[in-house]
This record gives C-alpha cells, structure tokens and sequence, in this order.
C-alpha cells in the first residue's frame, strides 16, 4: 500500500486541571509523551513533531532524539497550536498532517496511517477522523464519550457530547441496552489539510464549539466537510484522570 506523506504533531501541554504536567508523568519508567512519539515513529509518517509550549517537556524529549517546536502558551485548542506548528515549518497548503494526543500513550499506528490514508483519499475534505461503534448504554450516555453522526457516504454530520441520534421510540425510559449499531463514539485522532489550519485559526471560536466545547463543530459551522471513518483496530482509552494513569501503568509495567 502507497502512503501519502504527512506528519505528524503531538501537541503536549504541560497545564492540566485533572493531571498537572500530564506528559511527562511516568510509565514504565518513561514520561507518558515519549510512548507517544514512538508509537507515532512506528507509522508511515515522514516526520514526527512534538509540539510544546513548556521547556521540560522540550528537554526530556529532546534527549530521546525527537524533534520539538516550541509554540505559544494560550492556544484556546489543540487545532489552533497545530497551525502554528504548520507555520513554523513552512508546509505547503496541501500537506498532511496528523495530530495525535499526547495523552495516547497505546495509540496504535495502524489508526495514525488510516486517518491520513482517508483524507488523503477525499480531496474535497479539510479533516479527516475516526469513530467506532458504541455498544453499551452508560457509554452512550456518558458526556465525556463524544458522539458523531455521518452521511451514506462518511461526511460528519454533527458531533455532539449527547446521546445522538436519539431513537425516540426506544429512549423515553432510560433503555437497559442497545438494539442496533447506530451510535459512534468519535475517536479524537485528526488529520488536516495546512491550508485549512491556516483558515481556521482566523476563524472566531462558533456558537455550537462554544455551547459542547467541540473544536471541530467550527469547522461544520464554517461549512467544511470532515471524513469519519471506522477505525481499523479497537482504540485503548486515553489519560484523563489517575485512574486512567493507573490503569495504563499496570499494562506496560
């Protein structure tokens, strides 16, 4: 199979209300952004970026051989540091790149590869992501769980932090479990078009962005189409909380 090119960017913040300095905490003896980049270096990507705004975080993946940018403190989303990134490194409008987490310390690269794959396969899309199927009620129901809707053909329709769409036969009691495979939780990998990240940096945070606290819903306002594809392998749970970290740790530990 031929790979486009594109890079990918890991953004890694170091403020974090639930984990402060959430990239360098340790797993498996290593901070929790460097199993990030080597995950991503295992991918078709022809360059991997680790994108900061915190010298700490640049020297401790400095000294595994990574290349970091650093970039300003006050980007209001992952999005906006990553057009800062495409700035900085001069990219032309039509290169790809691929943001990945730096809290997806099992990020499979297979999931790093099809999402670059889709949007480099849909020229008319400014973003391309993943979702998977939703398969029990208290997930569906959970707003930390983002849901996504797609036409016949894969396009986003909407992504929302409710339970959507919404069978209005089956939901007027809370249901006890899931009849069909309607429902998709989004999967928060995204690749984009350098010139989009150029718009969209210009653009003003959108009413519907700002009421689910979505960054791609200003993309859908703005009237730019996203692929949403089903992922190809099961997506382990990022870190959010200390339970998460826990959890993580015991599986590479």
């Amino acid at each position: 199979m031929a790979f486009p090119d594109f890079t990918v960017v890991v953004p890694a913040r170091y403020g974090s209300t639930r984990l402060p300095g959430k990239p360098l905490l340790e797993i498996a003896g290593e901070p929790m952004v460097a199993h990030v980049w080597r995950r991503a270096c295992q991918s078709h990507a022809s360059r991997v970026v680790v994108a900061t705004d915190d010298s700490r975080i640049r020297d401790a993946m400095l000294s595994y051989g990574a290349e970091v940018i650093m970039t300003r403190d006050d980007h209001p989303s992952g999005t906006d540091r990553l057009a800062e990134v495409a700035d900085k490194l001069a990219l032309a409008e039509e290169a790809l790149l691929v943001n990945v987490q730096g809290d997806e310390p099992l990020i499979p690269p297979a999931l790093i590869d099809q999402v670059a794959l889709r949007l480099a396969d849909d020229p008319e899309a400014s973003i391309a992501t993943l979702a998977e199927p939703i398969n029990d009620v208290d997930t569906l129901f959970n707003p930390n769980v983002v849901k996504v809707v797609r036409t016949l053909q894969g396009r986003a329709l909407y992504f929302s932090r409710a339970p959507i769409p919404w069978d209005r036969e089956q939901f007027t009691t809370p249901p006890t479990l899931l009849a069909t495979d309607a429902w998709l939780r989004h999967i928060g990998l995204y690749a984009y078009r350098a010139g989009f990240l150029a718009a969209y940096r210009d653009w003003p945070a959108s009413s519907l962005e700002q009421l689910e606290q979505l960054e791609q819903l200003r993309a859908l306002q703005n009237g730019h189409a996203i692929q949403v594809a089903l992922a190809c392998e099961v997506n382990p749970a990022g870190v959010d909380t200390a339970e998460d970290l826990a959890r993580i740790r015991a599986l590479l530990t």
